[in-house]
């Protein structure tokens, strides 16, 4: 360690070393400034073979070297005490973000002033002026040309730390230097003397010339005049209790082949999401990237918006609608990487350079192998200047409440979380593999989400402990995480277990895995399972009878049947003990049959399976329809009665040997039937408080898809058991129909609710068509099963269609009904 202060030692005579901090060869140096009252505070890396030094951080304060290396006690360490194993790492990373925010407002003015860099550099508008600045410490020469100078060059002056800079007079009548809409490119002269053309780092829109193939990217000022500019007309809206999230691809939103627009997607999907119950919707794809098939992670200009789709006011304008109907509106935001496109994106500003004067990191750390793309050197001040902007940028001019944040576990970890599996032992998260830099810039965002009262989600597979904890208690500071170990899990059921061998201990544990200090979005599937090469919840259920056998006109076969069954299941069950806020995307509700494949040379370029169908969840006499109806229960469940973000999750029995699974969650019961053909006519459940319970959610509803076998209006009784059951003081009986899912509310609690007479309390719409239909059956909680008429049977003559059945179909329904109420095996309708 001599060794390397001596190699460290290029500006001072003696350093000494003050401490050496965790395994990872760090030498904190304390160097003598001019001022007695100023330190500099440098802090080396060596590599574990001791033959590379260099410096990750530079801070300059005022305090003394001691004080700075004080240790005060964060509060993550009560949160989970497991976390005091490794306070080493943890403190040295709350030194590495207190002494970054500082030396930030003591140069930059605040954090906020740093995350304005938008307004200073890039192409802005003054008054009687506009100045373009731009970053390339390691160019030679630069010039900016385009539509404004007949492609001439207006040649660029170097300044301080690298910045390029020319200042264009507006004209004799006012008229801006270079006008709206004009196409812009950079010049720059590299170190080896050759020139290239680029698209500014900042620039907000980029478009192709129409009708050429493979055409590179111009840049397009976007400074609309004040009559044209867009005005926001509704505030936004307050952040809702529940978080429902919609993800949806605004390209992909539309029925014909091709790409759908901003308007589109607000004239005609905004109101379905905000129909169907969501709170919020999550945009992908926003950011402009020049490989559409890229699904909008190969990201090209971080601070575009993404052309095909239209311009920023449209954008605007769908935001704003948004915000009008009380849904709040998050951006898929791409900070873990960068497109490796050199011609039309920020890569294109690496010529070869030190890392010091680059966006990233040179060297195999500076390309991601398994995402063929450049990887971001966050330790750099104009990197993290670049990023922490790009953050405001989309929280003040677009008016996003929110980001998920893609690919965290890439960033957080030097290998990216690859070729390994994270068992949740705490030291494979804080040690030599960990990208402290990249979790301080985190930190940094986070800051700034937060002090706009918006919402940040991290895509995190690794599960590291305290991201979702505040950054003023040491954790990264994310809201929630997404919980993407149960697609997994859902994945490997389907495909390498029969429905008998279903265990409900393997899948609760799969739901509940996770720390309950942090919370989590829960979700079934996302678009990454709609991808071609992979299969939907429905595809993989159904597969090949998606296309001729989902009409309600015939009986359903065995699997459609199972198809339908199980995918309402796996929702609810899902929904109900996963976490605490829910994601879904664009299709997956209503069972959105085939894959997503997007325009290539392998289709021929066609978007036939780049669309979403919507006429299948609105043509009623489909199926589909049935799926998109029990999804909006399940919202309008949660809207009712707020399960979701209740911290009261139960599970009070799992019944291996009938596959039966009883869970509380907020205020309701959750009766979980998964075996393939039991039906249970009281089937013995604890209650969680004495008194009359009443179904809350069916999905063997009619309307819904099933066969209609629970009684809605049935009044379930607890019973006081002597004994606990279930380390429950009572129990109820319940009609528990094969592969169901029925959720059930205290009556007592809801008074106005257990007033109505309808066949699903939370859904209005259901209701209507059930007091339409006629008075709904409704027998004693408890009568022996013999002396019982099932649900089933009352409900012959109607459907979800509320059309008068065949004969052929009141025979095969009469036929169910003879077989549920002989113990036979239930078929689901």
């Amino acid at each position: 360690f001599r060794a390397a202060c001596c190699i460290v030692n290029d500006a001072c005579c003696d350093i000494p070393l003050l401490s050496l901090i965790f395994f990872k060869f760090q030498i904190v140096c304390d160097v003598a400034s001019e001022s007695p009252n100023a330190s500099f505070m440098h802090i080396y890396e060596a590599s574990a073979a001791g033959l590379e030094i260099k410096r990750v951080h530079l801070a300059r304060r005022n305090v003394s070297v001691g004080a700075a290396l004080t240790r005060t006690k964060l509060p993550i360490y009560d949160v989970d005490c497991r976390l005091q194993e490794h306070a080493d790492h943890l403190d040295y990373r709350w030194e590495q973000y207190t002494n970054l925010k500082n030396a930030i407002s003591k140069n930059e003015g605040s954090l906020e002033k740093f995350s304005q860099g938008y307004k200073h550099l890039g192409i802005n508008r003054m008054e009687g002026y506009t100045v373009y600045r731009e970053w390339a410490p390691s160019a030679s020469a630069a010039a900016l040309f385009g539509d404004f100078s007949n492609w001439q060059e207006v040649w660029m002056s170097k300044g301080d730390w690298g910045v390029w800079e020319v200042t264009l007079p507006d004209g004799p009548n006012g008229e801006p230097a270079i006008p709206h809409r004009s196409r812009v490119k950079i010049k720059l002269q590299t170190p080896s003397g050759s020139w290239i053309d680029r698209l500014p780092s900042m620039i907000k829109w980029a478009t192709q010339e129409p009708g050429v193939m493979g055409a590179s990217y111009d840049g397009v000022l976007w400074d609309p005049p004040a009559d044209e500019a867009y005005q926001w007309r509704y505030p936004r809206p307050a952040p809702p209790s529940s978080l429902r999230i919609y993800e949806a691809h605004v390209g992909m939103s539309g029925e014909e082949p091709g790409v759908a627009s901003y308007s589109f997607f607000r004239d005609n999907v905004l109101p379905r999401i905000k129909k169907n119950g969501y709170t919020a919707v999550q945009l992908m794809a926003i950011q402009e990237h020049a490989f559409y098939g890229s699904f909008g992670y190969h990201v090209t200009n971080p601070f575009a918006v993404s052309s095909r789709s239209g311009t920023p006011c449209e954008l605007k304008s769908l935001i704003d609608e948004a915000h009008r109907l009380g849904l709040v509106v998050f951006l898929d935001i791409v900070h873990s990487h960068i497109s490796n496109n050199m011609i039309d994106g920020l890569a294109g500003f690496d010529m070869g350079q030190a890392e010091s004067m680059s966006y990233f990191h040179t060297g195999e750390k500076g390309y991601h192998q398994a995402w063929d793309s450049r990887c971001f050197c966050y330790s750099n001040w104009e990197t993290l200047r670049y990023l922490l902007s790009n953050v405001n940028f989309w929280l003040e001019e677009y008016r996003f409440d929110g980001f998920r944040f893609d690919g965290v576990t890439s960033m957080l970890y030097w290998d990216h979380g690859l070729n390994r599996s994270f068992s949740g032992d705490y030291a494979e998260y804080f040690g030599l593999s960990t990208n402290v830099d990249a979790c301080v810039y985190l930190m940094l965002a986070n800051d700034i989400i937060h002090k706009a009262k918006a919402v940040s989600i991290a895509e995190d597979v690794s599960g590291m402990p305290a991201l979702g904890r505040p950054v003023h208690e040491g954790g990264l500071g994310f809201d929630y995480r997404l919980n993407m170990a149960i697609p997994d899990k859902w994945i490997e059921l389907l495909k390498h277990k029969v429905d008998e061998d279903w265990r409900m201990l393997e899948i609760v544990s799969a739901l509940c895995n996770r720390r309950y200090t942090e919370q989590t979005v829960a979700y079934a599937e996302s678009h990454d399972q709609a991808l071609v090469g992979d299969k939907t919840i429905a595809f993989r259920l159904m597969d090949s009878a998606m296309y001729d056998r989902m009409s309600t006109f015939q009986p359903a076969d065995t699997v459609v049947a199972r198809g339908i069954a199980l995918h309402k299941m796996i929702r609810a069950v899902t929904m109900v003990l996963g976490g605490e806020a829910w994601l879904n995307f664009m299709g997956n509700e209503f069972g959105h049959p085939e894959w997503i494949d997007f325009p290539r040379d392998g289709n021929n370029w066609s978007h036939y399976y780049c669309r979403r169908q919507w006429s299948l969840a609105d043509t009623e006499y489909l199926r589909y329809s049935q799926l998109g109806a029990f999804d909006k229960a399940l919202m309008e469940l949660d809207e009712k009665f707020g399960f979701l973000h209740n911290r009261h999750q139960w599970v009070t029995h799992m019944d291996e040997e009938q596959q039966v699974l009883v869970a509380e969650r907020g205020p309701l019961l959750f009766v979980f039937n998964w075996s393939p053909t039991n039906t249970y006519k009281d089937y013995k459940v604890a209650a969680p408080k004495p008194g009359k319970f009443k179904v809350a959610l069916d999905s063997d509803a009619l309307h819904v898809g099933g066969a209609g076998a629970v009684a809605w209006d049935a009044d379930h009784f607890t019973t006081p058991s002597p004994e606990k059951f279930n380390n429950r003081d009572q129990f109820m009986q319940v009609c528990s129909p094969s592969r169901t899912a029925v959720g059930y509310y205290c009556a007592d609690d809801y008074p106005e609710l257990a007033s109505k007479s309808t066949r699903m309390p939370v859904t209005q719409e259901s209701s209507e068509q059930a007091q339409q239909a006629g008075p709904s059956y409704a027998p004693p909680a408890v009568m022996p099963a013999a002396g019982r008429t099932s649900a089933a049977a009352a409900n012959l003559g109607r459907d979800p269609l509320n059309r008068e059945k065949s004969p052929e179909e009141h025979e095969e329904q009469r036929r169910v009904v003879e077989d549920l109420e002989s113990g036979g095996a239930h078929s689901v309708l």
